[in-house]
């Protein structure tokens, strides 16, 4: 006689998609104290709670390689954006903004306690700006230990890599050797260098040439940020960009790229004005501005970038969040523009760019990459999907509706009616692969011994909501969430539970 065992959760009848790209198999899965301890047709176990899965997908948690998490977690801690659309492990940190002190972070995630996990890397610019502030110069050599130190001590404390924002200030005033130094840090403790690139558009190549060669000189794996193409001049171009990543995997550099699926981009206003205007800060931004010289200058570069995207109006980039006007939001620049009582020129949209730059930038949801590109990336195997989004506040805002609907619109638009992927290869992106790349050993498989981060969702119903006019609307379709052995979206709502932990580097 076969003695019944006993599960805290016991998953029945799922059709379950292990993480390893194989074929869906029918088979039950068996929770106890937060892990995964058996699999397969479970007909002798008991639980105390029996989740019936006939007709629904189990699939481990999704992991969101690339997330800014920094600065909403306390705001919302249930994270409800994440988690309805399946993410149970966001890697934070990324384009090189993190909190410099990861101890101090991770402990106060640990007491604050949020429903998904966190990773993070350590980030280039907020180390940097640490040591230099805003400065447009390099560091003498005591700076660039101070900064390899930040590095170091972030490391020990348990960060999965270092990451860079090289279109950002102060990460866009770093020549390569710096970078290539703070990464060497990184890799003695085998971290990844993640990146988000000196630039999407024009000079696309030479960015992703030098993030290989980062790779290549400090020994280390490299994950490129959002791979895209920006910039309708550069469209198609990914039959140039994808073939550098082939090639330097063929060489034997481990490098992987991430993206999200949509055709827009979003990032802070300050990226339309050239690099050498946004040094040292806020006041001395204004300052500049306000030297006729400077500013016809920059609003001829403006002008010149537009003429390049071969477009007549600023009407791609998109207001997500103005804070001294929230008026402006969810209008673009042409809008704002003509709502000013402006021409409707594109010279007298450049001059609104710059007032509301000397008013203090904006989070902006720019348009200009192509649906054949975002496919193309998407083949590729080695490509992972990712938010680019924070913990959301609910309607504050009018953000990147990304935030809400990632991995919900791979499964429902790329996978169920455009069949881009199939349902395991998308899954195997979304779970295993990040797992492997950032190394957080027990996530990412359906498998005796790890850690039960689990989704179960139906595949015919799994949908996106959020749009650009409307992003604040979650993703559907996921009915169970369980993070650590712990149910945490029953029965399609989030039940409060809130059992994340921190991964920390090993």
């Amino acid at each position: 006689m076969v003695h019944a065992q006993q599960a805290d959760i016991l998953i029945k009848n799922g059709r379950v998609i292990d993480g390893t790209g194989n074929s869906w198999v029918y088979g039950d899965i068996a929770i106890r104290n937060g892990k995964i301890v058996q699999t397969g047709r479970l007909s002798h176990w008991q639980a105390n709670r029996i989740i019936d899965a006939s007709g629904l997908v189990v699939a481990p948690g999704f992991i969101d390689v690339h997330t800014h998490l920094e600065g909403e977690e306390k705001k919302v801690p249930e994270a409800t954006n994440f988690i309805y659309d399946g993410v149970t492990t966001a890697v934070t940190g990324n384009c090189g903004s993190s909190n410099t002190n990861l101890g101090r972070y991770f402990a106060m995630l640990d007491s604050l306690k949020l429903s998904i996990n966190v990773a993070s890397l350590i980030g280039h610019n907020d180390v940097r700006k640490a040591v230099l502030g805003n400065a447009n110069r390099d560091p003498n050599e005591a700076e660039m230990h101070q900064m390899e130190e930040i590095v170091e001590q972030a490391m020990k404390d348990g960060a999965v890599g270092f990451s860079t924002g090289l279109i950002y200030i102060p990460g866009t005033y770093s020549k390569t050797e710096e970078v290539v130094r703070l990464a060497k840090v990184a890799a003695k403790y085998n971290g990844v260098y993640a990146s988000h690139i000196r630039d999407e558009g024009d000079s696309v190549v030479q960015a992703i040439e030098e993030a290989l060669h980062i790779g290549r000189e400090a020994k280390m794996p490299v994950e490129i940020s959002h791979f895209k193409l920006s910039g309708q001049q550069n469209w198609g171009r990914s039959r140039e960009t994808i073939p550098l990543i082939i090639r330097a995997r063929k060489e034997g550099l481990d490098v992987t790229i991430d993206q999200y699926p949509y055709t827009a981009s979003s990032t802070s206003l300050s990226t339309l004005l050239p690099d050498w205007v946004l040094a040292d800060g806020h006041d001395s931004i204004r300052a500049r501005l306000a030297r006729p010289a400077v500013r016809k200058e920059v609003i001829d570069y403006m002008l010149a970038r537009l003429k390049k995207r071969k477009l007549s109006h600023f009407s791609y980039p998109v207001v997500a969040t103005f804070k001294p006007d929230t008026s402006y939001n969810g209008k673009s620049i042409e809008a704002v523009n003509l709502m000013k009582g402006k021409k409707h020129k594109a010279s007298e949209e450049a001059e609104t760019v710059v007032e509301m730059m000397e008013q203090g930038d904006a989070s902006m949801v720019f348009h200009g990459m192509s649906e054949g590109d975002v496919k193309a990336i998407m083949q590729y195997p080695y490509d992972m999907f990712a938010s680019d989004a924070s913990i959301r506040v609910f309607n504050q805002g009018n953000p990147h509706p990304r935030g809400y609907g990632t991995n919900a619109r791979v499964l429902s638009k790329y996978v169920r009616e455009e069949k881009v992927l199939s349902l395991e290869e998308a899954i195997r992106r979304m779970t295993s692969l990040p797992a492997q790349k950032f190394q957080l050993k027990d996530r990412g498989l359906l498998r005796e011994g790890f850690a039960a981060d689990i989704v179960i969702f139906d595949e015919k119903e799994v949908q996106d909501h959020a749009t650009y006019d409307k992003p604040h609307q979650y993703a559907t379709g996921f009915r169970y969430v369980i993070v650590n052995g712990q149910l945490t979206v029953d029965d399609g709502k989030h039940n409060g539970t809130r059992a994340g932990i921190v991964l920390k580097k090993q």
